[in-house]
């Protein structure tokens, strides 16, 4: 995401004589571990069902029981770039199937454009979408969106998880309009021409303003429109209004020449062996105090230091810095005789 938001505030506050610009945090994430646990849907399981990357908080653990478990103290660094956010944040991770049977995870890098190169090691890019007043996520919430199972690409909705194809290796050569808009798809894309593939995924904005999480961890949050607009109007089954959560994820398909690819299926899957239509990502929120509430009303920007919030953009070299061993160790990088899923995984 990038110009089109600034540019379509202005545009609509220009009709009425005044430009200003469209505030909202839109920051760097490295990766802190790629690990099969799931803390949020597996708690307590050692090799869960499919492999995530992991960013944000150092203090990330198999178990995190949201009454006992402030991520914001806990944690000692965070993969993110501002220093104030310990959150987690998590998604399944893409791998490249070769001809020969063997998979190697596809690497990501950060992302660019209008509003500045984000850098990455790893990791993903989130931003948190105001739209008017915004109460912020109180210690313990979390929240899942996407659907680890799902196979069926017309059981999603495509504003909201969407996959882009990136003729360019260079993510500052911007592509196609807002997120999941015009010719992104719920499938990955499984086009030699493509260089990379860019996946957002956009969280619900709207809370039911009692429970922290629920059972499904979804019935507790709602959408309210489709998009990264911040959403609108929140139903009132669930009236108070969130800043809204997008991760944005580059994928470098680059390396993997269609030479390379099988004779049948898409040669780029997600860890738990399926598409497009399984994409998910899994939210708990750290952030230190009331930063993130002071962030939103003090229309803080894009990835730079607020003083009106007190939050403080790391460097690079710090953020990169912060990373944990894995409490399910298997090997993950170069290439695997199998899909890391079941019994630890092997190197091919």
């Amino acid at each position: 995401m990038h110009h089109w938001l600034t540019l379509a505030a202005a545009a609509a506050l220009m009709a009425n004589g005044a430009v200003a610009q469209f505030n909202m945090l839109r920051f760097a994430c490295s990766q802190l571990v790629v690990d099969r646990i799931d803390p949020l849907v597996n708690p307590g399981v050692r090799y869960s069902p499919h492999l995530h990357q992991i960013v944000g908080g150092n203090s990330f653990n198999l178990t995190m029981t949201p009454v006992e478990y402030d991520l914001a103290k806990l944690s000692t660094c965070t993969s993110c770039s501002f220093a104030q956010d310990k959150s987690n944040y998590w998604t399944a991770v893409m791998f490249f199937k070769h001809k020969n049977g063997s998979y190697h995870r596809v690497p990501q890098i950060g992302n660019g454009g209008p509003q500045g190169k984000l850098v990455n090691n790893g990791g993903l890019d989130v931003y948190y979408i105001p739209s008017g007043k915004v109460t912020a996520f109180k210690p313990g919430f979390r929240m899942l969106a996407g659907n680890a199972a799902n196979s069926d690409d017309g059981q999603v909705t495509k504003g909201n998880i969407c996959h882009r194809c990136w003729t360019s290796t260079s993510e500052d050569n911007f592509v196609g309009g807002a997120p999941c808009t015009g010719s992104d798809t719920v499938a990955i894309p499984a086009n030699p021409q493509c260089k990379m593939i860019r996946q957002t995924i956009i969280f619900p904005a709207c809370w039911d303003g009692t429970n922290l999480d629920s059972p499904d961890h979804k019935s507790h949050v709602a959408y309210s429109g489709t998009g990264a607009s911040g959403g609108g109007a929140c139903p009132s089954t669930h009236p108070v209004k969130l800043p809204q959560v997008m991760y944005e994820l580059m994928w470098d398909v680059s390396q993997f020449d269609q030479s390379m690819w099988p004779a049948s299926g898409s040669p780029f899957l997600y860890s738990m062996n399926l598409g497009g239509s399984a994409a998910h990502g899994d939210y708990v929120f750290g952030w230190e105090g009331d930063s993130l509430q002071k962030a939103m009303d003090n229309n803080c920007n894009l990835n730079t230091d607020c003083a009106a919030a007190g939050i403080t953009a790391q460097k690079p070299e710090v953020y990169n810095a912060c990373t944990i061993d894995q409490q399910a160790p298997e090997p993950v990088d170069g290439w695997l005789a199998s899909m890391p899923m079941g019994e630890m995984a092997v190197r091919a």
